[in-house]
């Protein structure tokens, strides 16, 4: 991180990735002409993130090594993980291991990749274990988001103070900020619509900022701002995993045609089977199918 006064040449790069708008975090990587080696390396970090984050596994796969710098090889084990399913097991396994031995606290990059891990298999206290050992404002934000999907809102509220002494004008802080307006709900949803749009005009309205706005929208009832929101998100991403999520439950919620529900319901099936809405739909099927085998073999 840049000392105090000194201009962080990475700024633009950071927020395009932190706001979702990955392309542009690598375009804008690509053109940057740096001579510091660490400020070489963190700009890597965040191009590796960006091809992760689209989906380009085979780019960080195929591209970190073994002589790769220790920052760079816990995104490749990301990559891995997310590529092939077949192998998490194994990779959780030896991040098990990895995690109970003795660590670098400072490399907050493995720490991210473990806990982001450790989310996405629902080990959410082991998350917070990993994490609590930075004082890195990405780690607390994603701290933050980890202690909102357990639902303690109490604990995310005392991790967004920690995050405004720290630093009360990063992006993070403020998506963090609206992350918890968002969850709280009633009037808070305007001011975390507002952030939101807020960071959409001064920087580009992303598919993530456009379904933050969307989720407000729903909340407030506002189903026609929210579905406006919503398709121009699918228009910048049509493969969005939150997109569609949000475009199946508004369906529902504004009374639109099970044809158009359905339609987008084959759309997240399609690019995100392993998403917990996909496999209740599967389990529910699944036990409609056994309910008419057991009426039809009675009949």
């Amino acid at each position: 991180m840049p000392e105090q006064g000194e201009t962080d040449e990475l700024f633009d790069v950071k927020t395009h990735f932190y706001i979702g708008n990955y392309q542009s975090a690598i375009n804008e990587a690509q053109k940057l002409k740096l001579n510091n080696p660490l400020q070489k390396l963190e700009r890597d970090v965040y191009v590796y993130r960006a091809y992760i984050a689209l989906k380009k596994y085979g780019v960080v796969i195929n591209e970190i090594h073994g002589a790769s710098p220790p920052e760079l090889q816990p995104l490749k084990q990301l990559a891995e993980y997310f590529s092939n399913p077949s192998k998490r097991e194994a990779i959780v396994l030896k991040l098990d291991q990895q995690i109970s031995g003795n660590i670098d606290v400072n490399n907050h990059v493995f720490l991210l990749v473990a806990a982001t891990i450790y989310y996405n298999e629902s080990s959410f206290e082991t998350a917070l274990k990993v994490l609590h050992q930075s004082d890195h404002l990405e780690c607390r934000a994603l701290m933050l988001q980890t202690q909102l999907k357990m639902d303690r809102l109490d604990l995310a509220k005392k991790e967004l103070k920690t995050m405004q002494e720290i630093d009360d004008d990063a992006v993070l802080t403020q998506l963090a900020s609206a992350w918890v307006n968002l969850t709280m709900g009633g009037e808070k949803l305007q001011e975390a619509y507002y952030t939101f749009q807020e960071l959409a005009d001064k920087n580009a309205p992303t598919a993530s900022l456009l379904n933050g706005q969307a989720t407000c929208c729903i909340g407030q009832g506002k189903y026609e701002e929210a579905e406006s929101a919503l398709q121009d998100a699918l228009e910048k991403d049509s493969n969005n995993t939150d997109t569609l999520v949000n475009l199946v439950v508004l369906s529902q919620l504004s009374g639109k045609t099970p044809e158009v529900c359905n339609r987008y319901l084959s759309q997240l099936i399609d690019s995100a089977p392993d998403h917990p809405l996909v496999k209740e739909f599967h389990a529910k099927e699944r036990d409609f199918d056994t309910l008419a085998l057991q009426y039809s073999v009675t009949a």
